[in-house]
């Protein structure tokens, strides 16, 4: 007989499968309709058989972001993987390199130190791809100006072991044009060197949505295929569009305004942002007003006897990516159905 959501254990995290897969379709559909390659962010979901699916409709590659993941997807038989991050260290270098031995993968790097131990791990045997990380305005990683941007492909250039592979960014939220200006910027000077830009490769699920004309060639979102409070406000999708819940139970009412859930900060993410609450009841404007570790809470405005205790909700996270990574499984649901209960393969994989 079929598991329902009912037979679940709380607090616990559902998929719905059917909207995953409008996610998915969508934004695929909107990158070959605006002549982009997607190369969806696995952070978000962290499980091969979503990372295949993307592939399967179109996806140029995966993006990951640590080395972790990198070795979970390639083990999984993904192949083009793009890892933006800087890798340091001779133990990490050496995973790279047995990586990339075993795979296509590319990386980034944002300063003459990252790009000299790249070429001292890489002298020998198959070439790295190194993008240059450029800081077009979320004052995150990044070369700060164009003209870093020309210097340090030269190195990457003149390292043997070495190939350039382009100009790769995390764009501040709704400042489209100043990042678009950055890297023309950026590519007029690169053409006046006489160097040529493989890529532009490009982040975040918002701004997904605004393209436009752009020098961006890739695109790297990953919070599309579920949702979230966040893209939500960001205009990015609806809450019909949100693909996970966290399946709570009301464990106590000690009074007619205060609902306490079995799900606290070790369930749900802190990150709060420009919202209200740390998290949104399925179907209702109702937030959590606070979070403790094994607790969250809500203060209604008006009192009610309901929901009562056992009763159970689902919530729509605020940050998405962070939740999913705080469970070791994950439960694919079909309407009230569990398809299956999957483990989350790249979880807690941070190295």
């Amino acid at each position: 007989m079929a598991r329902t959501i009912a037979d679940l254990e709380t607090p616990c995290i559902l998929i719905d499968l059917e909207k995953v897969e409008a996610n998915l379709q969508r934004a695929q559909a909107h990158a070959d309709a605006n002549g982009y390659a997607l190369r969806p962010h696995i952070k978000t979901h962290k499980l091969p058989r979503f990372a295949k699916r993307q592939l399967e409709l179109g996806a140029r590659g995966i993006t990951v972001q640590k080395l972790g993941e990198a070795e979970v997807m390639a083990a999984a038989g993904l192949d083009d993987l793009f890892l933006p991050y800087n890798i340091l260290g001779a133990a990490k270098l050496a995973r790279l390199k047995a990586l990339n031995d075993k795979v296509t993968i590319a990386v980034t790097a944002d300063s003459p130190d990252t790009v000299a131990g790249y070429a001292q791990a890489f002298s020998t045997g198959k070439p790295l791809t190194v993008l240059v990380e450029c800081d077009t305005g979320s004052k995150r990683c990044g070369v700060q100006t164009p003209a870093q941007a020309l210097a340090l492909a030269r190195q990457i250039q003149g390292s043997p072991g070495l190939r350039f592979g382009g100009l790769m960014t995390y764009p501040p939220g709704g400042k489209l044009d100043a990042t678009e200006a950055w890297l023309r910027e950026a590519i007029d000077l690169f053409t006046q060197a006489g160097i040529a830009v493989p890529k532009v490769t490009s982040g975040n699920t918002p701004d997904m949505w605004r393209t436009g004309q752009s020098v961006v060639t890739e695109r790297r979102p990953g919070t599309y295929i579920y949702y979230d409070r966040m893209q939500v406000a960001a205009g990015a999708a609806s809450f019909d569009d949100c693909a996970l819940t966290v399946l709570a139970t009301v464990v106590s009412r000690p009074t007619a305004n205060r609902i306490v859930l079995d799900s606290g900060s070790k369930t749900l993410s802190n990150d709060i942002g420009n919202l209200e609450g740390y998290g949104l009841i399925k179907g209702t404007d109702i937030t959590l007003k606070y979070l403790n570790e094994e607790h969250g809470v809500i203060e209604l405005a008006t009192p009610s006897d309901t929901p009562r205790v056992g009763d159970r909700v689902q919530i729509i996270p605020n940050h998405v990516c962070v939740v999913s990574n705080l469970f070791d499984v994950v439960n694919l649901v079909t309407g009230d159905t569990v398809v299956e209960t999957v483990p989350v393969a790249a979880r807690g994989r941070v190295d």
